[in-house]
C-alpha cells in the first residue's frame, strides 16, 4: 500500500505546468544576458587608450570626439556610464556607428533578415537530412552503417569555407546553375544553404541515430512490436519521436553554430547579412557595431535556448513531475 502511494505521488500530473522551473529558466536567461552586456561594457573600459578614440576607430572628422563623449557620458564615473549603457540597451538604443554615421540598430535591422533566412532554411534542411541519414542507417548492415557514419564525419569535419568554394567552382563557375554572389531570388540561397546545412546534418544524424538505437531497446518498443505494428511505423512514430527529445537540448548549440557559420558563408558567397556587417565592422574598427553584433548573438542564443528548455520541460513528463 505504501509503495502504491509513493508511485502515485511521483506520477506526472497532466495539465499542471512546472511554473517554478519555467520561471527559474527565464530568470537564468536574463542573468546570462546581463552578464554578456556587463562583460562587453567592461571589456571596452579595459582596452588601453582613450575610449573616445577607440569608439571613433579611424575616423577623425570635426566634432566626433565631442559627440562620442556626450553620447557615452565619458565625463561621468564608470558606474554612471554603465547604468546609462544598460538603460540605452533596454530602450533599444544600440548606439551610433561613427564610421557609417547612422544608428547601429538601423544597420542591423537592414541586414538581420538575410542572416535569419539563411540560418533558418539551413537549419531546417540540416535537420531533415539528419533524420533521413539516421533512419536510413538504423537496422542496416555494417557496410551501410559505416558508409553513413563516414559521410556524417565528412560533413562535420570539412571546413565550411572549403565546401562553399567547392560548390561555387562546380555549380556556379563550371555549370552556371546558380549565381556566384548576391541575394536575389531563391537561386542565390541554394548553395549557401547547402554549405551551412551539411555540418548540422552530420552532427545531428549521429545524435539522433544513437538516441534511436537506445530507444529501440526500451520495453515500450517491445510492447508496440508485440501489437503487430510494422517496423517502419515503430521507427518513424515511436522511436524517432522519443529520440528527438535529447536533440532538443542541443538545438541551442546548433543555432549558435549556424550563426557562426553564417558569418563565413555570407563572406564566401558575397551575401548581405550580419556576417558581412561583422566583417566590415572589424576591418574598419567600427567598435559600436562589433559590440552590438556580440550582444545580438548573445540575445539570439539565450532566447532560443530558453524557449527550447521550456518546451523540453513541457514535453518531457519526467521534468513536469519535478515541479
Amino acid at each position: 500500500m505504501a509503495i502504491a502511494l509513493n508511485v502515485t505521488a511521483q506520477r506526472p500530473r497532466a495539465g499542471v505546468l512546472p511554473w517554478r522551473r519555467i520561471l527559474a529558466r527565464l530568470v537564468s536567461g536574463v542573468v546570462v544576458l546581463w552578464a554578456a552586456v556587463t562583460i562587453a561594457f567592461f571589456t571596452l573600459q579595459a582596452i588601453p587608450g582613450d575610449i573616445a578614440d577607440i569608439l571613433a576607430g579611424e575616423q577623425t572628422y570635426p566634432g566626433l570626439k565631442e559627440a562620442i563623449a556626450a553620447e557615452w557620458g565619458l565625463d561621468r564615473s564608470v558606474g554612471e556610464q554603465y547604468l546609462a549603457f544598460l538603460g540605452r540597451l533596454v530602450s533599444g538604443d544600440l548606439g551610433t556607428s561613427y564610421v557609417q554615421r547612422q544608428p547601429v540598430a538601423d544597420l542591423l535591422a537592414a541586414q538581420v533578415w538575410s542572416t535569419v533566412e539563411l540560418a533558418v532554411v539551413a537549419g531546417v534542411v540540416g535537420a531533415v537530412l539528419a533524420v533521413v541519414l539516421a533512419v536510413v542507417s538504423i537496422g542496416r548492415s555494417r557496410v551501410v552503417r559505416s558508409a553513413m557514419s563516414t559521410l556524417e564525419l565528412v560533413f562535420t569535419s570539412v571546413p565550411t569555407f572549403w565546401v562553399g568554394i567547392l560548390l561555387l567552382m562546380v555549380f556556379s563557375f563550371q555549370w552556371r546553375l546558380f549565381p556566384v554572389a548576391g541575394a536575389n531570388g531563391w537561386q542565390s540561397l541554394v548553395l549557401p544553404v547547402i554549405t551551412l546545412a551539411l555540418p548540422t546534418a552530420g552532427f545531428l544524424a549521429q545524435v539522433i541515430r544513437e538516441s534511436m538505437e537506445r530507444t529501440l531497446t526500451e520495453p515500450f518498443i517491445v510492447t508496440v512490436r508485440a501489437r503487430g505494428v510494422s517496423e517502419s511505423l515503430v521507427l518513424l512514430r515511436h522511436a524517432l519521436g522519443h529520440a528527438l527529445l535529447p536533440v532538443m537540448t542541443l538545438v541551442g548549440g546548433v543555432i549558435g553554430a549556424l550563426l557562426g557559420g553564417a558569418v563565413i558563408t555570407e563572406t564566401v558567397f558575397g551575401r548581405p547579412g550580419i556576417g558581412t556587417i561583422t566583417l566590415n565592422a572589424v576591418t574598419s574598427k567600427d567598435i559600436p557595431v562589433v559590440i552590438a553584433v556580440v550582444l545580438f548573438a548573445a540575445l539570439i542564443y539565450v532566447v532560443v535556448s530558453t524557449l527550447l528548455d521550456i518546451l523540453y520541460t513541457l514535453v518531457d513528463p519526467r521534468l513536469r513531475a519535478q515541479r
